[in-house]
C-alpha cells in the first residue's frame, strides 16, 4: 500500500508524493507491471529505504533528498534519443535546470551528478514491456553519506520536480542536448569509470565520445546502458 501524501496533476503526468517507500524505482516498475499504475506517472518519496543505484547497487536514501521515478511511453519522447543514452538525456536536462538555479553541478559520463570531485546523485533508466521507459533520479539535496556531497544550492524539492517536468514537456531533441553535452564531457576525463565487463575502474582520460552518447575506450565501444 502506498502512503500517499498528495497527487499533483497538470504537468503532463500525475506526480504521487509518498511519505516513505522502499525504492521509488522498484515500486514504480512493480506497479506498472501489475497495471495498477499506467504511464505517464511519477513517484517521489520523502524517505527511501532501499534505493537502487548504478548496476543495481544500493543508493542510500537519506531524509530530505530527492527520490524521483517517472515513466512515459517511448513513442512520446523525441525519436532521435539513442535508447542506450536515455540516462544522459534526462540527467542533462536536470543538470541544466540546477545550473539555472545557481548550482555548479556537472554531469560525469554517463549518469552521475557531481559537485567538484564528489558525487551528489545519479540517474538510472529501464525499459519494460518493450515500450515503457522508467527513469529514476536521486539527488542529495540536504544530506549525504560519507564520501558523497550535497548539492550546492538550497532548493525546494517539490518546486524542483515541477520545474523539471515543465522542462521535459519542451521535447528537446537529443541533437541539441548532445551539442552541449559534448563540451560537458571534457570534465569527465579527470575521472574513472567502472567497466562492468572488465570488472575494474578505467580512466576516461582518452575516451572518445560518440554522437549516440557511447564512448570509445580501449579500442571498443562502451554504452551507458543505465
Amino acid at each position: 500500500m502506498l502512503l500517499i501524501i498528495s497527487v499533483e496533476k497538470g504537468l503532463g503526468l500525475e506526480i504521487i508524493y509518498l511519505k516513505e517507500t522502499s525504492s521509488t524505482h522498484k515500486v514504480l516498475i512493480k506497479k506498472l507491471l501489475d497495471k495498477s499504475l499506467k504511464p505517464p506517472i511519477a513517484l517521489s518519496a520523502d524517505v527511501q529505504k532501499n534505493g537502487v543505484g548504478s548496476f543495481e547497487n544500493s543508493w542510500e536514501g537519506m531524509d530530505g533528498n530527492l527520490f524521483l521515478s517517472f515513466s512515459v511511453h517511448l513513442n512520446t519522447l523525441p525519436d532521435d534519443i539513442p535508447k542506450h543514452s536515455f540516462s544522459i538525456y534526462f540527467s542533462y536536462i536536470l543538470k541544466e535546470l540546477l545550473e539555472e538555479l545557481g548550482s555548479k553541478v556537472f554531469l560525469k559520463w554517463p549518469n552521475d551528478f557531481y559537485i567538484g570531485d564528489k558525487k551528489v546523485g545519479g540517474t538510472i533508466t529501464k525499459v519494460i514491456n518493450g515500450d515503457i521507459l522508467v527513469c529514476s533520479i536521486g539527488i542529495n539535496l540536504k544530506n549525504s553519506p560519507q564520501k558523497f556531497e550535497i548539492i550546492d544550492i538550497n532548493v525546494d524539492k517539490i518546486a524542483l520536480i515541477e520545474a523539471y517536468f515543465l522542462k521535459l514537456k519542451e521535447d528537446i531533441l537529443w541533437k541539441y542536448i548532445f551539442i552541449k553535452y559534448k563540451i560537458e564531457f571534457e570534465k569527465s576525463r579527470d575521472f574513472l569509470y567502472y567497466d562492468k565487463r572488465e570488472k575494474k575502474k578505467i580512466s576516461l582520460k582518452d575516451a572518445k565520445l560518440k554522437k549516440d552518447g557511447s564512448i570509445e575506450l580501449n579500442k571498443r565501444e562502451v554504452y551507458s546502458l543505465r
